[in-house]
């Protein structure tokens, strides 16, 4: 009899739910692709974001504002594709949610085309209302305070937020109003660890940091800031790798294997049978034509 191996379970906002019970910290992390989504899948990450920052990462834009609905839902199919177990929680991208029936519109298109469990929305008190009509609608949501990255145009440039007083309260009202909202959790971005850690401890949801102190019930950090691929690591990140330079040696000691002819070498090179190819170029016996004198003559031995 031949064993098979269980398919592994999908994990749920009811999961997330019990980490956060259980006093366990949850680590999540950003995916954009297939390869990366299997690696992070593989290492137990139990929610994978794949957020609009992979506008700026990995297609070169100034900011978030610029990504489209039609390449989140293509980052997130990748990223569905290469999970098997994580929850993948889809961004929605600007003026993807200006209204609630767009909101609905759309967050029902990455749940239903490209597979994803989730979806995050930026802003806290401005955005209760869609984040109420998506949770009503049966669409798990992530809410997303503090800087919000999809108003940067309006913020003007990225900074901690809520140092003041009056940032202080508006943001707790916001942590408040995405927790009666119906959202599953929230992440708290650039936000002095002193409030994270106060918003924390005054809700009922798990708050996921960046840049925002080791108060929180769980962080995350973009997949390029963890392995180093990025030419600028922000002071909130930890590399643990430094890919950046692995892949730049990896390529210079290609390019000058190829130039010196050293790849491919042996153990990279298929070869055929020589008679094979000898048949097939013409050079074969048998295409030698009839009456032909051999090379090297006519052989001693012929009877004449």
């Amino acid at each position: 009899m031949s064993a098979t191996s269980e398919t592994p379970r999908r994990l749920t906002i009811v999961d997330v739910a019990k980490l956060y019970a259980d006093g366990q910290r949850i680590a999540m992390l950003t995916a954009y692709d297939f390869p990366t989504a299997q690696l992070l899948d593989q290492a137990g990450i139990p929610i994978l974001l794949v957020g609009d920052s992979v506008g700026q990462v990995m297609l070169g834009y100034e900011t978030t504002v610029r990504v489209t609905m039609a390449e989140m839902v293509h980052h997130t199919k990748a990223v569905v594709r290469g999970s098997t177990r994580a929850l993948v929680v889809a961004d929605m991208p600007f003026l993807s949610y200006a209204t609630p029936d767009q909101a609905v519109e759309n967050a029902g298109i990455f749940l239903r085309e490209a597979g994803a469990q989730a979806v995050k929305v930026e802003g806290g008190v401005r955005s209760a209302r869609i984040i109420e009509t998506l949770v009503r609608a049966g669409i798990p949501v992530m809410g997303h305070i503090g800087l919000t990255p999809q108003t940067i145009n309006a913020v003007g440039k990225i900074r901690v937020q809520g140092k003041t007083r009056d940032q202080a309260r508006s943001l707790i009202a916001d942590a408040l109003a995405v927790q009666e909202a119906g959202a599953f959790s929230m992440v708290l971005e650039l936000v002095p660890e002193q409030l994270a850690a106060a918003i924390t401890e005054r809700v009922r949801i798990p708050t996921i940091g960046i840049g925002a102190g080791a108060g929180c019930s769980g962080q995350v950090q973009i997949i390029t800031d963890l392995i180093g691929l990025g030419d600028f690591i922000p002071r909130h990140a930890r590399p643990y790798a430094h890919v950046r330079d692995t892949i730049r040696e990896a390529a210079t000691a290609y390019a000058a294997d190829v130039a010196t002819g050293t790849f491919p070498g042996p153990e990279q090179t298929v070869r055929m049978d020589d008679a094979v190819l000898d048949d097939v170029l013409g050079r074969g016996s048998s295409d030698r034509p009839a009456g032909s004198v051999p090379i090297g003559g006519i052989p001693l031995d012929r009877d004449l």
